[in-house]
């Protein structure tokens, strides 16, 4: 949360896993697969200090964005993030979708990450199945320079979320 409260400009995060194991997630993804879908005209029942952090900075001037690389098919999980991405958009968040077969020929970094004003860097790390690790951050320019072209480079190529079909 302190990572986005001190951008100044601009927030941008790659997302690039097909699978997510998040604690915090849990019993949201198990409610999904029973069958709750948030519901776009309650917002009290979906908005959380996530969405208000992201609403904090958009209204402070920072332009947050999100791009996501997905296998398509794509995955239950995938799937799950793509019916409450609509809470992000609702925040403030520009969201794009890359099938990853349209990623090819970019030079990517093999860890998610933030990347915030264009010169820190947040590396989210994950195990094998999918469940966080520990963080780590990185204020090297030439790491946040590479980081920005390859964040650029999926926005370019990939389809803004309202636009996004699941296959």
């Amino acid at each position: 949360m302190e990572l986005i409260d001190s951008a100044e400009r601009s927030a941008v995060h790659l997302e690039m896993r097909d699978v997510y194991a998040v604690e915090e997630e849990r019993s949201k993804l198990e409610a999904w697969r029973a069958g709750v879908r948030l519901d776009p005209a309650d917002r009290e029942s979906w908005w959380r200090p996530w969405l208000d952090l992201i609403a904090r900075a958009v209204d402070r001037g920072v332009t947050v964005r999100r791009a996501r690389v997905v296998s398509e098919p794509v995955s239950e999980y995938i799937r799950y993030e793509h019916s409450g991405t609509f809470t992000n958009v609702a925040a403030g968040e520009q969201v794009r979708w890359l099938p990853r077969r349209d990623a090819a020929g970019l030079c990517l970094p093999a860890n998610d990450f933030w990347l915030i004003d264009g010169r820190r860097v947040r590396w989210n790390h994950f195990d094998g199945d999918g469940r966080d690790t520990e963080p780590e951050m990185s204020d090297d320019p030439e790491i946040a320079e590479q980081c920005g072209a390859a964040f650029e480079a999926v926005w370019e190529r990939a389809i803004p979320h309202e636009d996004y079909k699941l296959s």
